[in-house]
C-alpha cells in the first residue's frame, strides 16, 4: 500500500538512542513476560490440575479459554489505546490480567478456573497488542528485526522458565500448582510500577467510536468454532444437532461480521487491509504460525509426563531443546533483517523446518530415546521462531501510519485465534484418539480395575499403579493418539510454506513517518 504523500514528515522526526529505546523496552517486555509467562507455566501442570479438579477431559479448555478471550479483545485495544492513550490502557490490561490470576489461584472446580483464565485472557490480549504498537511507534521498521529480537528472546525465556516454574509449584508439596497463578501478582505489581515510571511516550489522542456490536459478533463466531472443534467427536457426535447448529452459527455469525465491517463507520477490523497483499498474506501466516506452536508447546509436556512418566518439572527441563531453536531462529533472523533489510527468506526456511519437525513427531513412540526427542524440538523450533516477528514487520512496514496500530492487532488476533483453534483441535483429537484406542489395546482384565477411556479422561494421577500388561496398553494408546495430532500438524505445516512464499518483499522504512498532523503530547 502506498503511503500518502500527507503522512510524511513536516517536522524533524525525533531519534532515539538505543539506550533511551532500552528504557521504554524494559517497562513493555516485562509486561510481555507476564502475559507470555502464563501460557507456558500452565503447560508442565495442566495433567495435574486436570486430576485434581477431576476434568482431564476438560483440559485443553484452560489453555483455550485464554486464547479465546485474547483473540476477541486484541482488535479493540489498537483502537481503545488511541483514544485514552497506550500507557492507561496497558495499566488497566494488567490489572485485569492480575485479577483474573487471584481468581484462578482460587478455583475450586474445572469450570471456574476454566472461567478465570478466560478473565486472565481479556487483559492478556491487552498486553501482547500495545506492547508491539507501541514499539511500532518508536522504532523505524529497518532498526526493529533487531529489536523484535528481544521480544522473541522474552518470549524464548517465559518459555524456559514458565514450564520449570509449573513444574516445580506442581511438584512442591508445600506451594502446590496454585502457585503458577499466584506467581502473576508480584511480578504484575513490578510490571505496573516499571511502565508507571518508565513508559513515557509521546502520543495524540483521537477520537474513535468503538464497534462494539461488531466485536460481539466476531466473538459468536468464534466461540462457536471453538465450541464445535471441542466438542466435535468427543462430547456429541460429528453430525450431531449440537455440533450442526455450531456450525451454522458460526459461519452465519462470520458472514454477518463481514457485513457488519463494511457498513461500519469505524470498522473493528477494516477491510481495505486485506487489498493489502502483504497484511493479507501475513495475517495467514500468523494463524498458522499459532496454530503450529501450540500443537508443539502444550501436548509435548503432556507426553513426556503421561507416557513416560516424568514429573512436572522434569518434563519442563525437558522443553528446553525446543526454546534454545526457537530462541537461536529468532534472535539470528532479527540480527540478519536489520543488517540486510531483507525479511521474506526466513518464514520460507522456517516452514521447511516445522514440516520436518511435525513428520519427525509423528514418528514417536514408547521407546523413542530421549536425546532423540530433544533433537526433533530443537528442529521444531527452528521453524516456528522465523513466523514470530516476520509477520509483525512486515505489516508494520507496509501500512500508512495511521492503520499501525489496528493492523498490528489484527496479525497479533489471527495468531491468537490460530492458538486457539490449535489448543482446541489438537485437544479433541488426543480425547477422541484415547477414546478410540483404549478399548482396542486393553487386555479383558482392565474391566476388573475399571479402566476405561472415561475413567482416564477423568483423573491419570494413578494410572502408574495399574497391572503392567494394562498400563502398557494405556500408554500405548496415547502414543497413537499422539501420533494422530502430529501427523495433523503437516498439512498446516505444509500450508505455512506455501503461503511465506507469496510474501512479497518491499523496502524496509528507515524512518517513523511521523503525519504532519501527529503533533503529540507526553503521556
Amino acid at each position: 500500500m502506498a503511503e500518502n504523500s500527507s503522512d510524511t514528515l513536516t517536522h524533524p522526526e525525533t531519534v532515539r538512542t538505543h539506550a533511551e529505546i532500552m528504557v521504554i523496552l524494559s517497562a513493555l517486555m516485562l509486561a510481555m513476560l507476564l502475559a507470555a509467562l502464563d501460557q507456558t507455566i500452565v503447560a508442565t501442570a495442566l495433567p495435574k490440575i486436570a486430576s485434581d479438579l477431576h476434568g482431564l477431559s476438560k483440559l485443553s479448555w484452560v489453555a483455550t479459554a485464554y486464547l479465546i478471550t485474547s483473540a476477541v479483545v486484541t482488535p479493540l485495544y489498537g483502537k481503545i489505546s488511541d483514544m485514552y492513550g497506550r500507557k492507561r490502557i496497558f495499566q488497566a490490561a494488567i490489572t485485569i490480567f492480575l485479577i483474573g490470576s487471584a481468581l484462578c489461584g482460587l478455583s475450586q472446580s474445572m469450570n471456574q478456573l476454566i472461567f478465570f483464565r478466560a478473565l486472565q485472557g481479556i487483559g492478556a490480549g491487552g498486553l501482547f497488542t500495545l506492547s508491539l504498537a507501541v514499539m511500532g511507534d518508536i522504532i523505524p521498521p529497518r532498526q526493529r528485526g533487531k529489536y523484535q529480537g528481544y521480544f522473541g528472546a522474552i518470549f524464548a525465556i517465559s518459555s524456559i522458565i514458565g514450564p520449570l516454574l509449573g513444574g516445580f509449584f506442581t511438584d512442591s508439596q508445600t506451594l502446590g500448582w496454585r502457585w503458577i497463578f499466584y506467581i502473576n501478582l508480584p511480578l504484575g505489581a513490578l510490571a505496573l510500577t516499571a511502565i508507571a515510571t518508565r513508559l513515557h511516550l509521546p502520543v495524540k489522542k483521537t477520537e474513535h467510536k468503538i464497534d462494539f456490536l461488531g466485536a460481539g459478533i466476531l466473538a459468536v463466531s468464534i466461540v462457536s468454532l471453538i465450541l464445535l472443534t471441542v466438542w466435535g467427536g468427543a462430547t456429541y457426535a460429528w453430525l450431531s444437532a449440537q455440533i450442526i447448529g455450531l456450525a451454522v452459527t458460526s459461519i452465519v455469525a462470520a458472514i454477518l461480521f463481514v457485513f457488519r465491517e463494511n457498513k461500519a463507520t469505524e470498522p473493528l477490523l477494516p477491510l481495505r487491509l486485506f487489498r493489502n497483499d502483504i497484511f493479507s498474506v501475513s495475517v495467514v501466516m500468523s494463524f498458522l504460525a499459532g496454530f503450529a506452536l501450540f500443537g508443539a508447546i502444550i501436548f509435548l509436556p503432556e507426553y513426556q509426563q503421561i507416557v513416560r512418566g516424568y514429573s512436572a518439572t522434569k518434563s519442563g527441563l525437558l522443553m528446553l531443546p525446543l526454546i534454545a531453536g526457537l530462541l537461536t531462529a529468532i534472535l539470528t533472523s532479527g540480527r540478519l533483517i536489520s543488517k540486510y533489510g531483507k525479511y521474506r527468506i526466513f518464514p520460507i526456511i522456517g516452514s521447511l523446518f516445522a514440516i520436518l519437525g511435525y513428520w519427525l513427531f509423528s514418528h514417536i513412540s514408547l521407546t523413542t530415546p530421549q536425546l532423540t526427542i530433544s533433537l526433533w524440538m530443537v528442529v521444531l523450533g527452528f521453524g516456528i521462531g522465523p513466523f514470530m516477528q516476520i509477520t509483525t514487520l512486515a505489516v508494520q512496514n507496509a501500512v500508512d501510519r495511521k492503520d499501525l496500530g489496528t493492523a498490528t492487532s489484527s496479525v497479533i488476533f489471527f495468531r491468537s485465534l490460530g492458538s486457539s483453534l490449535g489448543a482446541a483441535l489438537f485437544g479433541a483429537i488426543l480425547v477422541n484418539r484415547l477414546a478410540y484406542n483404549l478399548p482396542r489395546l486393553l487386555p479383558a482384565q482392565a474391566a476388573k480395575v475399571h479402566i476405561t477411556a472415561k475413567t482416564i479422561q477423568n483423573s491419570a494421577s494413578n494410572l502408574r499403579q495399574a497391572p503392567p500388561p494394562i498400563l502398557h496398553a494405556v500408554l500405548e494408546a496415547f502414543t497413537k493418539s499422539f501420533h494422530v495430532i502430529f501427523l495433523f500438524g503437516i498439512p498446516f505445516a505444509l500450508a505455512m510454506f506455501f503461503v511465506s512464499l507469496r510474501l512479497r518483499e518491499t523496502p524496509l522504512k528507515t524512518t517513523l513517518h511521523t503525519r504532519k498532523d501527529d503533533m503529540p503530547t507526553i503521556e
